[in-house]
């Protein structure tokens, strides 16, 4: 514990602020509940280094993956309220609700928003050899042939397979879902054309897309994505509503008072505005966000809302 805390002391970015506040008075935990090296960790470790150079306290990183995140995620859930224990939640924190009924927290009610830092969105993304240039054409083959276009993803309830359900739903297609045990053979698996398309975060299918190992159709989101500015959205070709990517946001316990609430979103929203966090994100293939403690409080809900629906539709079991 030692070790990391020092190690972020070191990477420290320029201040934030100066001076020694009256809180925190001891480090700061943020628990991360995926394994070192992804996003989530990403993120983490570069905010937490601004973030001691403000608090002049350590910030710990503490990794806790296993249970599709809920594991990391409960310790938060039943930390004290006093801002000394955060969660770096990700999208699955709103998506694991419809698949694990029995999860030992609330994800809205059992939560603070802080902050939403970043996010990337998804991409559908096709095989060469698929006889489809855009996505009206990927629509009317997979008309004339139901259940003929096999979607890969990354297992059973990832984000990958319940954005290909929303869209299936949207357009009123029927897809052929093939799960994989992860987002690397899922990928590979579209690569070698085992399956024909797949939803890809942005991060993977960019490179991809440009080298011409696959063909970009639509991004899944409302705005076009900063690398690919020429690739239209799915709302705007009239799929609407068929939004999905990645998010990550910084959630406290439930109970949380306002002033520390308010102190928090202050500091994490200063240190996201440094120039060498604002690189660093979008270096690892982010955009970073300013979405603040309200709005993204609302957002929990909605899309719990949201990804619930969609699986209830589709009838997804997880495995």
């Amino acid at each position: 514990m030692r070790r990391r805390a020092l190690l972020l002391a070191g990477l420290a970015a320029p201040a934030v602020a100066r001076g020694q506040p009256a809180w925190p008075d001891r480090p700061v935990r943020i628990v991360v509940p995926y394994a070192p090296g992804g996003p989530s960790d990403i993120l983490a470790r570069t905010l937490g280094a601004a973030l001691y150079d403000a608090w002049r306290q350590p910030v710990v990183i503490e990794n806790r993956p296993g249970a599709g995140s809920a594991i990391g995620t409960e310790v938060v859930a039943r930390a004290v309220p006093d801002g000394h224990t955060l969660l770096l939640a990700a999208t699955a924190h709103v998506m694991n609700p419809a698949l694990m009924p029995r999860l030992p927290f609330d994800p809205v009610r059992d939560f603070t928003a802080l902050i939403n830092a970043a996010f990337h969105p998804m991409v559908l993304a096709v095989h060469p050899a698929v006889p489809a240039r855009d996505v009206a054409q990927f629509v009317a083959l997979a008309k004339a042939t139901p259940g003929g276009i096999t979607m890969g993803s990354a297992g059973v309830g990832n984000a990958s397979h319940l954005a290909t359900a929303l869209f299936a739903s949207v357009a009123g297609i029927e897809l052929t879902h093939v799960p994989f045990t992860g987002a690397a053979p899922a990928q590979a698996a579209i690569l070698s054309g085992q399956v024909q398309a797949g939803f890809l975060n942005s991060t993977v299918a960019v490179p991809q897309l440009r080298g011409g190992a696959l063909r970009g159709l639509a991004v899944a989101d409302a705005r076009r994505w900063r690398e690919l500015p020429d690739l239209p959205t799915l709302p705007e070709l009239g799929f609407a509503g068929v939004e999905a990517g990645s998010w990550y946001g910084i959630l406290g316990p439930a109970g949380l008072p306002q002033a520390r609430v308010l102190q928090l979103h202050r500091n994490m929203l200063a240190a996201l505005r440094l120039p060498a966090v604002r690189e660093r994100i979008i270096a690892a293939g982010l955009d970073p966000l300013e979405t603040g403690p309200e709005e993204f409080q609302a957002q929990l809900a909605t899309e719990v809302a949201k990804w619930t629906r969609v699986v209830r539709e589709a009838g997804i079991k997880a495995d």
